[in-house]
């Protein structure tokens, strides 16, 4: 009997009186042997044997042989034959019937024909695919779809529609997941060598101190700070490129401007000389053409260069949406990483070109001879045509360079140096359970009232302003500039934004996280967001990235300055700097001097500023988070002190106890 066509009755322990049909599908007609070719390696297998599961199918699902299912008898035999070839299996129970497909693994690569199904090509059928899954890396048509989506060994995959997917980029359609050296999956990242690395590739990297699982990388990576850089970075590269071709119009504009006068000033000194002097006149009015027109000309070069480069930066801007729609993450990442290499060489000549001359101010301007009043008959020319080129002062926007010099500020104020003098006390006694309080421009003060779902703004004498009611809860307030607050609620899943002069809410930011502490930064709310770590909100678009996935209490607090963040964790009393990416850079944790730390603060040379509600406490903390030092104790009549803001404008400090007081102090 031809092997893999036998039929077997057999009582299965497990499923009860089922029958059991091994069929072998159909193959391609086998090729005669060739010399040093690869052959399969030849299994026995016994007919006779009962191929047994210890796990029971109730129900019809896709079901494909993992490593993680024990096998019994002969199961490892036919284990062994699915390596090599495609078989059916199908069990049939009264009214059920599972059928369970092992296909031969095959390395698909991107260049496969996204139309077809690749399940099919494997099985000889031509069908369109509809779904594209990227871990596969193959297209899938409906049926195969369906399977998918059930089996699990790929049910937790992401896929995307064959119509989204073909409009991809084709760098992202094309570029790489396997190294091209070994042949096997990305599964590191150097950043020493900033290059995708696989398992292989260990051995030539183990000088590189810095190789990362790449899983960890490309873990949420549209949504993170550094997609959100990356976009800034192109949107930064477009309004140079557009600032560049502003002042070139400009200067056009002046050579026009000024060839006019010149031309005028000529015709004014051709009255009072004689017919002579016409020849003469008419050549120098021809040199200023030709050299107007030659500048004119370079200045046009320019910009017809600088106008392709904006096309191509506005093309790689507008499939960047697309990526981040549609692209899987790791080719997201790899695009990423190969755009910011062209996005460089492009940063790299727009800064030759400004510090090459080709930016420099063109200018025109007309001296006529003097001897011309003296005697004609002796005059030559009409006069001289001269091209002066002044240097522009024009500043190139580089998102890095500012982020540098924010960084290079600290430190030139040292903690034990600080001095503190109390401005004035303020009675917050109409409050109950203040959660934070914020200095407002005019010295205007606002606290936020969780228990009563409020806000308070006071003067800066300390007498009452206005309050705004019954906008939900409140918890954090931050000044966001434009005579404007922002207002987190906790467990409210939306953050307020109330307009100070009108004395109302201005709109509602819905959000689906827990939101505590907030502060403000370069037009961005970057929050607590409890089980979610830290998150940034754009709010001109309401775009939320992630900055840090590391969750949160409830009760945190942040602040920033510059590329750092620095937060407060209250059940461990203690506190963390962060960069912008999420990536630690100290923790200050020190429970005897610092316990339940909330309200946070920073002031222009890095200091932080920390309210300790058991130890009804100010702590200073140095911009290193080595040092530290007790600013405020109870002595000063701090009691649970709660919301705490330093104001970098006028050095001041606002303190508020959890009831009834608040204070106000002079730091120098």
């Amino acid at each position: 009997m031809p092997r893999g066509r036998g039929r077997r009755r057999r009582q299965d322990p497990v499923g009860g009186g089922r029958e059991l049909r091994i069929r072998r599908a159909p193959m391609e007609q086998q090729q005669p042997p060739v010399r040093n070719e690869r052959r399969r390696p030849q299994v026995e297998v016994d007919e006779d044997a009962p191929v047994v599961r210890r796990r029971r199918v109730d129900e019809p699902q896709l079901v494909a042989l993992q490593p993680d299912v024990e096998l019994q008898e002969n199961e490892p035999q036919l284990a062994a034959l699915a390596k090599n070839d495609i078989w059916i299996i199908v069990l049939s129970r009264s009214s059920h019937a599972v059928k369970l497909f092992q296909m031969h693994s095959m390395h698909r690569s991107m260049a496969t024909n996204s139309s077809n199904c690749g399940v099919g090509e494997n099985l000889q059928i031509n069908e369109q695919s509809v779904v594209w899954c990227s871990k596969c890396d193959e297209g899938l048509c409906e049926e195969c779809t369906n399977h998918h989506a059930v089996s699990n060994a790929s049910k937790s995959h992401e896929t995307v529609s064959i119509a989204e997917y073909k409009k991809l980029p084709t760098e992202v359609i094309h570029s790489a997941q396997t190294c091209k050296l070994h042949n096997e999956k990305f599964e590191l990242f150097c950043r020493d060598h900033d290059c995708p690395c696989c398992q292989k590739c260990v051995n030539s990297h183990n000088d590189c101190k810095s190789l990362t699982d790449i899983n960890e990388l490309i873990k949420n990576i549209k949504t993170s700070n550094a997609f959100y850089e990356f976009e800034q970075t192109l949107l930064e590269v477009v309004q140079n490129i557009k600032q560049l071709r502003t002042n070139r119009r400009e200067n056009l504009t002046l050579l026009e401007n000024k060839k006019r006068e010149i031309e005028a000033e000529i015709k004014q000194s051709r009255i009072h000389i004689n017919h002579h002097l016409d020849k003469l006149q008419d050549d120098l009015i021809k040199e200023l053409v030709r050299v107007e027109q030659k500048e004119k000309r370079k200045i046009e070069k320019l910009l017809t260069t600088l106008k392709k480069k904006e096309s191509d930066i506005i093309e790689v801007q507008e499939n960047i949406a697309t990526i981040k729609q549609h692209a899987p993450e790791l080719q997201t990442f790899l695009t990423m990483k190969n755009i910011e290499k062209d996005i460089a060489v492009e940063e790299k000549i727009i800064q030759l070109i400004t510090t090459s001359g080709s930016t420099n101010q063109v200018n025109i301007s007309f001296q006529i001879n003097k001897s011309l009043q003296e005697i004609s008959a002796i005059v030559q020319n009409f006069g001289e045509i001269n091209v002066s080129s002044d240097p522009c002062d024009f500043p190139i926007q580089k998102r890095k360079d500012r982020q540098a010099q924010i960084m290079v500020t600290f430190p030139t104020r040292n903690i034990d140096n600080l001095t503190l003098k109390l401005q004035k006390r303020i009675n917050t006694a109409g409050l109950s359970n203040v959660h934070s309080c914020a200095l407002l421009p005019g010295d205007k003060m606002v606290f936020s009232c969780t228990k009563q779902y409020k806000i308070k703004v006071f003067k800066s004498d300390g007498s009452k302003d206005f309050q705004i009611k019954k906008i939900g809860p409140t918890f954090n307030v931050v000044f966001i500039g434009d005579d404007s607050i922002a207002v987190t609620s906790g467990f409210g899943n939306q953050i307020n934004i109330i307009d100070l002069k009108k004395h109302k809410l201005k709109k509602s930011i819905q959000i689906d996280s827990y939101n505590s502490g907030v502060v403000y930064k370069d037009g961005h709310l970057i929050y607590c967001a409890g089980s979610k770590g830290l998150q940034m909100i754009r709010l001109n678009d309401e775009t939320v990235t992630n900055v840090s996935n590391s969750e949160l209490r409830d009760y945190a607090y942040v602040t920033a300055l510059g590329d750092k963040l620095f937060y407060t964790d209250y059940r461990y009393h203690r506190v963390t700097c962060c960069d912008n990416h999420g990536i630690i850079l100290w923790t200050f944790d020190d429970s005897s001097v610092l316990m339940y730390p909330l309200g946070i603060s920073v002031d222009n040379d890095g200091n932080v500023y920390v309210a300790g509600n058991y130890t009804h406490n100010v702590v200073i903390i140095s911009p290193d988070g080595q040092r530290y030092r007790q600013l405020l104790s109870s002595d000063d009549g701090l009691k649970n002190p709660w919301g705490l803001h330093y104001d970098t404008s006028t050095n001041k400090l606002l303190v508020a106890n959890r009831f009834n007081e608040a204070f106000l102090f002079d730091i120098k």
